[in-house]
């Protein structure tokens, strides 16, 4: 298999004007500055499948790929902490209500021919009991995860990945705000409420929590809510 080049488009981040460049060059030899993205087009399964490939695993981006457009993002460095926050967040909620769970964090999910996608994280919770002893996730054996997290994505084609995947719940950190998006009938709709935790304020608590964690440390913030969830 030769060497995959692509012709690409890459958007820089909103503080130059975010002015395109489209330009071909072997995809190894793409460099993104934190805060870009990439998008190329008119990619197969197959051209999407040697990409994924030639990039490995060891790399500091996430890729969404949709019906023939892939997307190759850089985070910020500020953009992890919030989606860790979060998954630590979801943990200690789910441990109070003794409820079980799996994370599989940034487990590129896949669904030949159509979409794939890299979750900043990702959570079995209503179906954790099926993928206990998964080491290869294949979306052809195993349920999709219960619940996406990703921080700072605003891109239409990972949305339209994970609803090709069916993943029953996605949620968007971005801006202190956070948006919950439930599959219905085959779509997503935002919701205030979060199905996988109806009597919680999840939109509200969540970004309060972030904050706090950030101010005045994660393991201060965790500590207070085990101690406010068991009273």
């Amino acid at each position: 298999m030769g060497e995959c080049r692509v012709t690409v488009e890459e958007t820089a981040p909103a503080i130059d004007g975010g002015t395109p460049m489209t330009v071909t060059i072997p995809i190894r030899a793409i460099e993104l500055t934190p805060g870009s993205t990439i998008s190329i087009h008119n990619l197969s399964w197959q051209d999407f499948e040697q990409i994924l490939t030639e990039l490995g695993e060891q790399r500091s981006t996430r890729i969404a790929y949709y019906r023939g457009t892939l997307e190759i993002m850089s985070p910020l460095a500020l953009h992890e902490r919030p989606h860790r926050i979060i998954a630590y967040l979801l943990t200690t909620i789910l441990e109070a209500q003794g409820r079980d769970w799996e994370d599989f964090g940034s487990t590129t999910l896949k669904q030949p021919e159509i979409a794939g996608v890299e979750p900043d994280t990702c959570f079995y919770i209503q179906n954790a009991s099926r993928v206990r002893g998964c080491t290869n996730m294949d979306l052809a054996v195993y349920p999709p995860p219960d619940l996406a997290i990703e921080s700072d994505v605003t891109s239409k084609t990972t949305l339209n990945a994970y609803e090709a995947l069916r993943v029953p719940e996605v949620w968007i950190y971005r801006n202190r705000q956070l948006k919950i998006y439930i599959l219905q009938n085959g779509d997503y709709a935002e919701s205030s409420v979060s199905a996988i935790f109806p009597d919680l304020p999840i939109t509200e608590m969540i970004p309060q929590l972030v904050q706090k964690a950030i101010d005045d440390g994660t393991s201060r913030m965790l500590r207070e809510l085990k101690i406010q969830l068991s009273q």
